[in-house]
């Protein structure tokens, strides 16, 4: 035996308080080294994790994307420090003792906050508070839908949070609670860090709520506990895993950084470093003896006992799985699914292409699902209350209710916060392509989680209709038109504004195909005409095309997106009376548009004058234009009135569009 090993084998079994420890030192410890970072969470809940991770959670680190795991959600992101530490001393791949001195230093796999991708174990990106708890119930969800789909034997993982005061202020966490209830996710297990303490101090200052009254109203079983006291939590979680009937929270009454002397249950323990005297004080507190970011081997080796353990568990998983039918093993693993997209689309074009009525962009949309559906089962539709103003339903759907998840449907209410951060946990857990619908000005209501899914690269489609002042009569309330340029300045985000039904089912193709990105389908309300044939390419995938070229040099380029292309094509007739040759481009995707060779832009925008057109605001169309081209759409709010006569109160209209045309050529012949 080595010496390592001779001192591991004689010193005594750790307690939950030994091993518990381990974790409050590296908080501490790696906070004090970057000098920056939130020691006092993960020092108040290491004992409730430290139970959590021995007696309930099921995991195997060397497999962290075991399909059965059970998940582990840390809402409370700026606690990063507690799920690095548990990584490292249950041994997953790459969180090594180095990653955690490199605490909040670039290209470290240890961010200031989760982030999902950064190494294996973090399952989702936390931090800006509500989003966790929130993305736990989506993926509490895709539990439920993958079980009814391929059996409780295979897929019957459960999904643990710990949340924090912060978490359970913000508006979000009503949505994600109430829609937890109502569909009585009851493997869902949150573990509430009950401390009482905010940055400004007691959270008295701010709030009074009784948390335990207020989850029971949302329809979940409720439990509370001194998180201090390891039996206690360990008998809470044990009678939570008993009984699923409903969603469980356990509050967990803690003392934020527990085992310093002179900063425990303050607020100065949550943002900073505790400081080189007072973690040496701490180090007494706690009898913990050793240097910063030594860890005994005792201790170590308890830790990693207990990630060991989940191996065989899982072993025996992957045996059923190998006598499971073919469509389950597809569902739970993946497929490529190019070819059924493909096939769905083509038939959609063609369908569309022989359709001669007018109709909505979010009517092509639904016809355009009808098509897909059938072909991939790992599409789930919703909507948050606006199902038929959507589109987002079919034929071929049927609704989940909280007692069948066999359904392909979600009806989210009206949560469209809560709709977004839920699909981001469906898609994190892998199974499935999440779909959900809302009018685009909503997108408001949906901004964090959809630049959370732009962040963690999920592929989730936002169908977001009614989307300009061609909505008509509902007003300036509901009328987007700052929405498009905002929506377009999220990085790794694709927005989509199809311009008829064949560039809808090419924009729904591409949407899918999209794996690392999420997408947002922006939709009219009022009827477009097709303007294209079906061509076999896809010509919405170069985000910008020459729909129309006239003969010879052109004198213009009329650029547009959406049911402004239309607009677009009429200015052009009324421009050719005049002799005057106008190209029509259509610019469905501005991110694919960019990502096309600088030849193929020049070549498609041309070097005549440029008038944008589009029923927004101009700011994201100064990517294209020059200084001499012009731009026609809104500088302010809508108003209130039937479409037509929006279109031609702002001047979106063929017959302005010329005139601004006129008036560019003229200056540049000037």
């Amino acid at each position: 035996m080595t010496k390592a090993q001779t001192k591991a084998v004689t010193s005594p079994a750790p307690s939950v308080r030994d091993m518990a420890n381990a974790i409050r030192a590296l908080a501490m410890d790696a906070v004090q080294a970057a000098n920056s970072g939130h020691p006092g969470m993960p020092m108040g809940m290491a004992d409730v994790a430290t139970v959590l991770f021995n007696e309930a959670m099921r995991f195997d680190p060397s497999d962290p994307a075991w399909p059965n795991r059970d998940r582990f959600v840390l809402s409370a992101g700026h606690g990063s420090m507690l799920l690095y530490a548990l990584l490292h001393l249950t041994g997953y791949p790459g969180m090594t003792i180095e990653e955690l001195k490199n605490f909040r230093q670039l290209n470290s796999k240890t961010a200031g906050h989760p982030e999902y991708g950064h190494a294996p174990g973090i399952e989702t990106t936390t931090g800006p508070l509500g989003q966790g708890i929130a993305n736990a119930v989506g993926i509490a969800m895709s539990q439920r839908l993958l079980a009814a789909r391929v059996g409780e034997d295979l897929i019957n993982y459960n999904t643990y949070v710990i949340a924090g005061d912060g978490c359970l202020m913000e508006g979000i966490s009503q949505e994600a609670i109430s829609l937890a209830g109502h569909l009585k996710l009851g493997k869902l297990i949150v573990l509430w860090d009950d401390n009482s303490i905010s940055i400004d101090g007691a959270t008295s200052l701010a709030v009074s709520d009784n948390e335990i009254e207020r989850f029971k109203a949302s329809g979940w079983n409720t439990a509370r506990v001194d998180g201090h006291d390891p039996e206690a939590v360990a008998s809470a979680l044990k009678t939570a895993k008993a009984d699923s009937s409903k969603p469980w929270l356990i509050a967990c009454k803690t003392m934020i950084g527990y085992g310093s002397p002179n900063k425990a249950g303050k607020s100065s323990a949550h943002g900073e470093a505790l400081g080189v005297d007072e973690i040496k004080a701490t180090r007494e507190r706690l009898d913990w003896p050793y240097q910063p970011f030594d860890i005994p081997d005792h201790i170590l080796s308890a830790w990693r006992a207990l990630g060991a353990r989940g191996a065989k568990v899982r072993a025996d998983w992957t045996k059923r799985l190998s006598a499971a039918s073919s469509d389950a093993k597809a569902l739970i693993n993946g497929r490529n699914i190019d070819s059924a997209v493909a096939t769905a689309i083509s038939q959609a074009k063609s369908a569309f292409a022989s359709d001669t009525a007018k109709r909505a962009t979010r009517v092509w949309s639904q016809l355009a699902i009808e098509h897909l559906v059938p072909a991939l089962p790992e599409l789930i539709g919703g909507s948050a209350d606006l199902t038929g103003s959507n589109g987002t339903r079919t034929k071929h759907h049927t609704s989940i209710t909280p007692d069948n998840f066999s359904g392909n449907y979600i009806h989210y209410g009206v949560r469209e916060h809560g709709m977004a951060a839920a699909m981001n946990g469906i898609a994190l857990s892998g199974s499935f392509i999440p779909y959900g619908g809302t009018f685009l000005v909503f997108t408001d209501y949906c901004r964090p989680s959809i630049r959370l899914s732009a962040l963690m690269q999920q592929r989730v489609i936002y169908v977001m209709t009614h989307d300009s002042i061609g909505l008509g009569e509902d007003g300036p309330t509901h009328q987007p038109v700052e929405h498009l340029s905002a929506l377009r300045a999220i990085p790794n985000l694709n927005v989509f504004r199809p311009a008829d039904g064949i560039e809808t089912a090419e924009c729904w193709e591409l949407a899918i195909a999209a794996k690392r990105s999420p997408s947002v389908l922006a939709l009219s309300r009022q009827a477009v005409p097709n303007l294209r044939n079906a061509d076999a390419e896809n010509l919405s995938a170069k985000g910008g095309y020459l729909l129309k070229a006239p003969d010879g040099k052109r004198d213009v380029t009329l650029l547009a997106t959406g049911s402004e292309v239309g607009i677009a094509v009429d200015a052009a007739d009324v421009l050719a009376k005049d002799g005057i040759a106008a190209a029509v481009v259509s610019m469905p995707s501005f991110e694919l548009f960019r990502a096309q060779p600088e030849n193929y832009r020049d070549q498609v925008l041309g070097e005549a004058p440029r008038i944008a057109i589009e029923a927004g605001i101009a700011q994201s169309w100064y990517e294209w234009l020059r200084k001499g081209d012009a731009f026609v759409g809104m500088s302010g709010f809508g108003a209130s009135a039937p479409a037509t006569k929006l279109y031609a109160h702002f001047g979106i209209t063929p017959e302005h569009v010329s005139e601004v045309a006129r008036k560019a050529i003229g200056s540049k012949s000037a």
